[in-house]
């Protein structure tokens, strides 16, 4: 081994041996340490009383004693003034400055409508319940048509093509004779015979065939010469002084409309023009690739204007009906259930289990778990819900003790506290403010922002400057609502 190589051993072996002693050395510190302090720690332990035994990793499983969980974990002590759950008022509590950093924003469960107001596209159809048919009663041969095609729209008693019926002669004769016998029953029984023919008088065999309705020809099957078999159809005509639109709705708004309810559309064909109608049915059938339903919306139309296959927008109005809302932002969806996050006096947040309803405009009904009056975080809840797992809270059930809660008091009423302090950032929302303590809620002297409830109120006001303040403490966090430039003494 060459003198390069055995120093460099021997350095080595000297390093280990160092961190021996290092390692031996704070060993018997701590060692020692922990053994002086325990007595305290032990009796300051004892003083605590124990709720329950959990696995961080699992919070909401709970155990009577130490011991492991079921993932295998040792289980650790939750205290009853660790600020989590108490058996009193469970919940999480979070100061005032961390609610405003966490941005958080805390409303009342208010009743009212829902917009739920939404535009739906669909196509103008024909309306069948005005479709005529054009038969044959007796057979016969086509003598002339009259310049008719499918498509064309046509006046009511237009004609389509004069017939030739060798029955219809037949019978013309043979009621001429029976007459002139002088035999009324036989002259009524002959003339029966006629009518059942569909012959309306003497037509020596030949008749015009007219449309029955105004409208437009979906289908004409006759041409000049053809032979006719009686029952077989000439001609479809379909009315054209109202039409459908038929409009896919959307499966989950469906539930809301109603046969009957007047709908306004709008037509691409006609830009600012309004066209009123009414709901006359809605399919029974759902589209199982789009799930939609199809709503069947009638239109008067005048002079023919709206033609079938032209598009459509449809704006359905907003229910009226009072529903129980939050903000749909409120509203935590976990796949298994949906849940809430409560705000309560003092800071205390609590999950609560809400059975929900329609949704629109920003806001979501409230069918269950959730009364009147009581404050919801609207946003940061994710985050506040986060702590409340930690804390290992159970969401209050959908049957739970919600009941509406009294209005709060309003700024005007709500009590200020006053104290004075140095200016060190502001903007058109909030301030921050260094300042002397607050007695009269425990405040100590500490460096904190306030939301501002009036813009104008800072106005003039730049960083630096001593000021005299009042401020309130409603749901949303600590908010100035005076100001004024403090006095040099």
């Amino acid at each position: 081994m060459s003198g390069t190589n055995m120093t460099r051993a021997r350095l080595a072996t000297a390093a280990g041996a160092l961190a021996l002693v290092a390692g031996g050395i704070g060993f018997g510190i701590a060692r020692l340490g922990n053994t002086a302090s325990s007595p305290a720690q032990q009796a300051q332990t004892d003083q605590r009383k124990i709720l329950y035994w959990y696995d961080p990793m699992i919070p909401a499983e709970h155990h009577d004693g130490p011991g492991l969980s079921s993932m295998g974990m040792k289980t650790i002590p939750r205290y009853a003034d660790d600020g989590g759950v108490t058996n009193a008022t469970p919940g999480v509590t979070i100061d005032a400055g961390s609610i405003q950093r966490l941005g958080a924003r805390i409303v009342s469960a208010e009743r009212g409508t829902l917009s739920n107001a939404v535009t739906v596209t669909g196509s103008i159809e024909f309306d069948e319940r005005t479709l005529a048919v054009v038969q044959v009663r007796s057979a016969g041969f086509v003598q002339r048509v009259y310049a008719r095609a499918p498509g064309d729209v046509v006046s009511a008693g237009a004609p389509l093509a004069d017939l030739l019926v060798p029955e219809w002669a037949g019978a013309q004769a043979e009621y001429d004779a029976v007459r002139r016998t002088g035999d009324a029953a036989l002259a009524r029984a002959a003339r029966q015979r006629m009518t059942l023919l569909g012959m309306t008088g003497s037509t020596g065999g030949r008749t015009t065939i007219r449309a029955p309705i105004g409208g437009v020809i979906k289908t004409l099957s006759v041409r000049q010469g053809m032979t006719l078999a009686q029952g077989q159809t000439l001609a479809e005509v379909n009315g054209l002084g109202t039409v459908w639109l038929n409009a896919a709705v959307p499966e989950a708004g469906a539930g809301t409309l109603r046969v009957g309810t007047p709908v306004s559309a709008t037509l691409p064909a006609f830009p600012g023009e309004t066209f009123a109608g009414r709901i006359a049915a809605i399919l029974p059938q759902a589209q199982a690739e789009t799930r939609t339903l199809t709503m069947r919306i009638e239109l008067a139309n005048r002079g023919g204007r709206l033609r079938p296959g032209m598009f459509a927008s449809v704006a359905l109005g907003q229910d009226s009906r009072d529903r129980l809302l939050v903000p749909s932002e409120a509203v935590i969806r976990t796949g298994r259930r949906t849940l809430v996050m409560l705000a309560g006096p003092g800071g205390r947040f609590r999950p609560a289990e809400v059975r929900t309803g329609t949704e629109g405009g920003g806001k979501t009904e409230i069918l269950a778990g959730l009364a009147e009056g009581e404050k919801v975080v609207a946003s940061g809840q994710f985050l506040i819900d986060s702590e409340a797992s930690l804390a290992g809270l159970n969401a209050r059930p959908i049957d739970g003790d919600a009941k509406p809660q009294p209005k709060q008091p309003s700024a005007a009423t709500a009590q200020v506290y006053e104290t004075v302090g140095r200016v060190e950032t502001l903007d058109a929302s909030s301030i921050t403010l260094s300042h002397q303590p607050v007695p009269a809620i425990g405040w100590p002297a500490m460096t904190m922002s306030f939301r501002v409830a009036n813009p104008a109120m800072l106005r003039g006001y730049k960083k630096g400057d001593r000021v005299r303040f009042g401020f309130d403490q409603p749901p949303e966090g600590p908010t100035l609502r005076r100001i004024m430039q403090e006095r040099s003494r």
